[in-house]
């Protein structure tokens, strides 16, 4: 079952931010409005680069935003069609997409090794089947995470084991009674 949401959130970095020139030589004004401008970009991906159509826009008073609206804060935004967008936010978007997609292609070669082995192992139930796979980690560093080494007739055993136990016994009953 996939989600199709848009991702709740972006990342900032606080360093970065007050580390910028541009940012560090804007007044409170200029500052309320590039925040303005960004969440709403995050939001809805663009903004009217009209200053009276962007104060109705953020609901704001129109002298406020022309005030605001300066080579500093337009350095910031990218204007295309009467339209301000952010590229830094919308690079970000289509990262954090792009890391949804990989993720979801490694689940999908994970299960499909996963039944290969599990096929493989119902098939030949003396069969030893050893696996050493090698997942990437997300950060600068890589881990290595090793599968373990799967007997087939050990997970026969565990499919069709009989355990004495009365709690057991009233959870096969249910779900013998839920399958029908």
């Amino acid at each position: 079952m996939t989600q199709n949401r848009k991702p709740p959130a972006y990342l900032e970095y606080a360093a970065s931010i007050l580390a910028n020139k541009k940012y560090r030589l804007m007044n409170l004004t200029e500052r309320g409005l590039l925040y303005s401008i960004r969440l709403e970009c995050w939001e809805n991906k663009e903004v009217p680069a009209s200053p009276i159509d962007l104060a109705k826009y953020l609901a704001c008073d129109v002298s406020d935003v022309k005030e605001g609206l300066t080579e500093r804060v337009k350095s910031f935004l990218y204007e295309k069609e009467g339209l301000f967008i952010c590229p830094e936010l919308d690079d970000y978007r289509q990262h954090l997409a792009e890391r949804k997609a990989k993720q979801s292609r490694g689940g999908k070669d994970g299960a499909a090794i996963t039944n290969a082995i599990k096929k493989k192992a119902t098939k030949e139930p003396n069969l030893t089947i050893s696996t050493t796979a090698q997942v990437p980690r997300q950060g600068d560093v890589e881990s290595l995470v090793n599968l373990n080494t799967f007997n087939s007739s050990q997970i026969q055993s565990l499919e069709k084991a009989f355990v004495d136990d009365p709690f057991v016994h009233e959870m096969n009953a249910y779900e013998r009674a839920s399958n029908g």
